[in-house]
């Protein structure tokens, strides 16, 4: 990282705007924002800022007020307000599955996604496993805005984004003012400050300083009110030249929050007409696998040392990342933009994943042989033997892994030098080429350690078991089932520590005459892999905890053997071309095309599985292609309507593996997408109407190991995904309702089990106490809708013991702020 530091430095800092469109941007956030605010400067994956008039890309923008007007409870979840994008913000303050336009989400995270701050990203690739981008990342009142693209030029401003990037913006201090904010949930446990303050410091100076800390527990009920703890800081200060600025910017993330991993619910009917429900006992919307009663865990590390974690960990990134930029013109025509950051990202991933939910007594006899019994191994009744079939109240138990990841060093490095030149001279009209170099490096350095547990099937205060066999010997401990995950083939005891290095030089030319405007870049990738990974070989008797009693959870451990490590040592490289071009008939109404081919470099996914005994692996595995073409209309009229559609068309190559199945699955697909996506929006005095439809119909063209899913629509893949939300916005209030919903999907790609479609609703309301001071309130999923995001496990039919695993949208739940502005 030391050495990052030194090159970053050398290098200069960076920009995301030209010196010449400063003043224009600026000016452009000043104004009054309405509809879809059409001549908002737009500086995410392009060359020169545009308007979104004048650019021929798909592109949303969401301001802090049309943010809170959904009651995210996470990044991810502002996401599900723009058209094109399904998030499946189901798992709390990270670990998302993020889609766009039927690209596929066939294991986790943003495969074909990037999520970006201030125009560079937050990890390199966005499906590291236990990993993901949104983890580490977090909206608070230093966001100015967020830019999404959906395809476009994407693949060529940006490695492993093919499918598009959200960049969230941050406030640089332009317009003097700061707010505190004070937020409480009112039927949950849980309370945030936010602050934020910009502004001059001298002439010629500016600078910017916000973040939040919040703790409680959360809006699940997983027993501590320590659940949530922690924030975030984020600065820059910012040195105003004659042609250009310098700023610097730093961040510092430390918080911790609950994973949300699947939950049991009563499923019954067919796999066409599926009816589904929460079990007794179990309330899907609120209820959690953690437990006061089970809040630590003991294994061995990679290295075959004892650890202890604490379960409460959860989500705990921890990011600090310095960074800056810079824009200036060199010489007259010739501009220089350079941006760099460096961060360092450590943290841990822990959470109860439940393998298998059954009766308590067939998982006894399953553990324990023919006429095993159970005690319960923690609580207030621990140690007293309980029947079977009164077991946590309903008879139900559940084999829990335990997913604890250490991610010593997800730390990144990235640098983007351009140089433009405006070609004014040009016989027809005007433009611009840029010249640009991209520099980044990712380490992926994680260790697994999962354990596997017998709890009961309780929403709230669950409790561990023991199993005794028909001899009554205990043939767990506290609890413990066996060190390892034995039912998916002990596949989660590993070492990753992994390096990749991408290069990639690009250029981009504008031109713009009359009505007319055309823009292409072209961009070429090439980076190598290179470090090593290790599992187990075998399981061997080890004394975990040292009791000097061998326990038969102790009998078969698997333990990671770091002398019979797997290298890695590959490269890839992919080229990325866009052209586009955009005709605005008149000042109210534009038309625009674009095709586009981009790449996706694979990462630790292709582990254990998909890398050679050398260290190589086929192409088709390092290098994901996506092609897309897209065309659209921009529309407003003086009625307040405004009206952006873009139709679509994608082809998409994927090589994946996920390991949270009932075995490890192996993934080689080819994806045909095509739809349309909608955004609109009504102004009529006070009343405000923003809604967005996005229709996608997409298919499995080529499946390389499962041939018999050709033709089947990709697992979670809705036709419709749609938001809608009208308000009205008083002079000294505002109400509104924020309606985010889908129809029916499949829950996996055998097309056999329908996940029902919903439609989640939230409310809004603020109100001025005075004119610094404003009251909010919010309601989230104000009619408890169960809304599933993901099903795990057999999704072949209804299974026959009546219990799904899947993962739903949270409860109902309120809560109200203050926030002061100054």
């Amino acid at each position: 990282m030391k050495r990052h530091l030194a090159c970053a430095l050398l290098l200069g800092v960076a920009a995301t705007v030209t010196p010449a469109l400063a003043a224009e941007e600026q000016a452009a956030k000043e104004q009054p924002q309405t509809g879809l605010d059409l001549d908002e400067i737009v500086i995410t994956a392009t060359a020169l800022p545009q308007t979104k008039f004048s650019t021929s890309v798909s592109v949303s923008t969401l301001n802090p007020d049309q943010i809170a007007q959904s009651a995210p409870s996470s990044a991810a979840d502002i996401l599900r307000n723009i058209p094109g994008f399904r998030a499946e913000a189901s798992g709390g303050e990270g670990n998302a599955n993020i889609a766009v336009r039927g690209l596929p989400v066939a294991s986790g995270g943003a495969k074909f996604l990037q999520l970006q701050e201030d125009g560079l990203p937050i990890m390199q690739f966005g499906d590291i496993a236990f990993g993901t981008a949104d983890t580490y990342l977090r909206a608070d009142y230093n966001v100015a805005r967020v830019e999404a693209i959906r395809g476009g030029s994407a693949s060529t401003f940006a490695s492993n984004a093919p499918g598009g990037i959200i960049n969230f913006v941050s406030d640089t201090g332009e317009k003097e003012g700061g707010a505190i904010g004070l937020t409480r949930g009112l039927d949950y446990n849980e309370t945030r400050a936010d602050f934020a303050y910009g502004g001059a410091i001298a002439p010629g100076w500016r600078f910017h300083v916000g973040g939040y800390y919040h703790t409680g527990e959360g809006p699940r009920s997983v027993g501590y009110d320590d659940a949530m703890n922690g924030g975030q800081v984020k600065a820059n200060v910012t040195r105003e030249l004659d042609k250009g600025f310098i700023r610097l910017d730093f961040k510092y993330l430390n918080d911790r929050s609950p994973v949300y991993l699947p939950v049991p619910l009563a499923i019954s009917g067919s796999g066409s007409n599926p009816h589904i429900s929460s079990l007794a006992g179990f309330d899907a919307l609120s209820g959690a696998f953690q437990s006061p009663y089970f809040r630590k865990d003991l294994t061995l590390d990679a290295n075959g040392n004892r650890l202890t974690t604490n379960i409460g960990d959860g989500y705990h990134p921890v990011s600090t990342a310095f960074g800056g930029e810079a824009s200036f013109e060199v010489a007259p025509g010739w501009t220089l933009d350079d941006k760099f950051r460096v961060a360092d990202n450590t943290g841990d991933f822990v959470g109860p994943y439940p393998q298998e939910v059954d009766k308590a007594s067939v998982l006894a006899t399953e553990i324990g042989g023919a006429g095993a019994t159970l005690q319960y191994a923690s609580g207030p009744n621990a140690g007293q033997t309980v029947s079977a079939a009164s077991v946590g109240g309903n008879g139900l138990a559940s084999r829990i892994a335990l997913f604890n990841v250490k991610l010593n060093d997800l730390g990144t490095y990235t640098n983007d030098l351009k140089v433009t030149k405006t070609l004014d001279t040009l016989p027809l009209g005007k433009g611009a080429v840029s010249f640009g170099y991209y520099k980044a490096r990712q380490n992926i350095d994680m260790d697994w350690h999962w354990n596997t547990y017998l709890e009961t099937v309780n929403g709230k205060d669950a409790v561990l078991l023991n199993v005794l066999n028909a001899s009554g010997k205990t043939v767990t401990s506290n609890g413990l089932v066996a060190y390892g995950a034995p039912y998916w083939g002990n596949c989660c005891s590993r070492s990753y520590d992994m390096h990749y290095d991408i290069d990639a030089p690009y250029a981009a030319l504008n031109w713009a005459w009359d009505k007319l405007t055309v823009d292409a870049s072209l961009r070429y990738d090439y980076g190598h892999a290179s470090g090593s990974y290790a599992g187990p070989t075998g399981t061997t008797a080890v004394d975990v905890n040292q009791d000097g009693v061998l326990q038969v959870p102790e009998l078969t451990v698997p333990v990671v053997n770091q002398s019979v490590v797997n290298p890695v040592n590959y490269d890839w490289h992919y080229i990325s071309y866009s052209i586009g071009a955009n005709y605005a008939i008149d000042p109210d109404l534009a038309l625009f095309v674009r095709y586009s081919e981009g790449g996706r470099a694979n990462a630790d996914r292709l582990a254990f599985g998909s890398i050679n005994a050398d260290g190589s692996t086929a192409y088709q595995n390092a290098v994901n292609k996506v092609k897309q073409a897209e065309g659209g209309v921009k529309w407003r009229s003086d009625i307040g309507v405004t009206v952006f559609l873009t139709g679509f068309y994608a082809n998409t190559e994927e090589a994946n593996q996920d390991v949270t199945s009932l075995t490890q699955r192996f993934i080689s697909r080819v994806y045909d997408a095509e739809g349309a996506e909608l955004e609109a929006s009504y102004r009529y005095g006070a009343f405000q109407l923003d809604a967005g439809v996005t229709y996608t119909h997409s298919r499995i063209t080529k499946d390389e190991i499962t041939p018999s899913d050709v033709g089947n629509v990709p697992q979670r893949q809705a036709d419709f995904v749609y938001q809608i939300t009208p308000s009205y916005v008083g002079n000294d209030y505002s109400v509104g309702v924020n309606i985010i919903g889908t129809t029916d999907s499949y829950a996996d790609t055998t097309n056999k089990l329908v996940m029902p479609g919903y439609a989640q609703v939230n409310l809004f309301a603020t109100y001025n106490l005075t004119n610094d001071i404003v009251w909010s309130f919010s309601a989230n999923n104000l009619f408890n809708t169960l809304g599933l995001t993901e099903v795990d496990g057999t999704t072949d039919a209804v299974p026959s013991n009546g219990i799904l695993l899947a993962r739903s949208i949270n409860g109902r739940t309120f809560k109200t702020g203050v926030k002061y502005s100054f």
